[in-house]
């Protein structure tokens, strides 16, 4: 290496940096293992404490954008694998401050009261979304058996030319839509019904695809998880070969809590 080399690189500025603030926990808490964190490199995952609250972080290099599918993950699964364990009030992702002092100075402190109370609503309690899929041939049968006019569409469309049934098709995917989401409504209106006696809270999420049957966030109590369970046993065996079901949980109270940010979005 020059000495013009050395002499640039000696003089170059320190990256900038920033603490990731991943969630807030009660102020006992203490870490049990080592995690790696969001970012490039990822940071080691640390506790930050206030009197009483404390907070889940790591550093980062702030000029490094944030968003990777491994950025999402990783937040998420330190969530998650913490509120198996303890409450914890989840950050949106992205949440990013300038030091350990700002994040004692300007977000625990100042809202000792209110995350206390919160993360004493949590205790003992857990998210689990249940989510269902419509079987895509099974929805078209239904709609081909009981809709008469999608019956006439799909008897239009088939054998035809494809560009001479264009208007047709788009009115046939329309049609099927709109059945799909009359059919979701009430679906969700039986899992509700069938999930009203065993959980603490819950919240209807919007669908993340066209065959989306059910897409419902719950908050269960210690030992409900078990009635989860068995309403999802009922109603696999109610639906089977319509609607295929899976449970994601436990996780973190993301539906349940709304955590803002006074840092910046990386």
């Amino acid at each position: 290496m020059t000495q013009s080399a050395e002499a640039d690189r000696a003089n170059a500025p320190e990256p900038a940096k920033g603490v990731y603030v991943y969630g807030i926990l009660p102020g006992d808490i203490e870490m049990t293992s080592d995690r790696a964190g969001v970012g490039d490199p990822p940071g080691q995952v640390r506790i930050v404490r206030s009197e009483k609250l404390a907070a889940l972080v790591s550093d980062i290099d702030a000029t490094h954008p944030l968003g990777t599918p491994d950025d999402l993950r990783a937040h998420k699964a330190i969530l998650d694998d913490s509120a198996t364990d303890v409450p914890v009030l989840p950050m949106r992702f992205g949440a990013v401050m300038a030091t350990e002092d700002s994040v004692i100075d300007e977000l625990l402190a100042p809202n000792d009261k209110e995350f206390s109370r919160a993360l004493d609503d949590l205790e003992d309690r857990r998210e689990y979304v249940l989510k269902g899929r419509y079987v895509e041939q099974a929805v078209l049968e239904s709609a081909l058996s009981q809709n008469k006019e999608a019956a006439r569409l799909a008897a239009e469309i088939r054998g035809g030319d494809a560009d001479a049934t264009r208007e047709t098709r788009i009115l046939f995917g329309q049609l099927i839509s709109e059945l799909v989401a009359e059919q979701r409504a009430q679906d969700t209106q039986v899992v509700q019904k069938a999930m009203a006696k065993h959980c603490v809270a819950s919240v209807i999420r919007e669908p993340t695809h066209e065959l989306d049957a059910v897409h419902i966030a719950y908050l269960l109590e210690s030992g409900q998880e078990d009635h989860l369970d068995q309403v999802v046993r009922e109603l696999g065996a109610n639906w089977e070969g319509q609607i295929e079901l899976e449970v994601h949980g436990p996780q973190a109270a993301y539906d349940f809590v709304g955590l803002s940010h006074p840092g910046s979005t990386a």
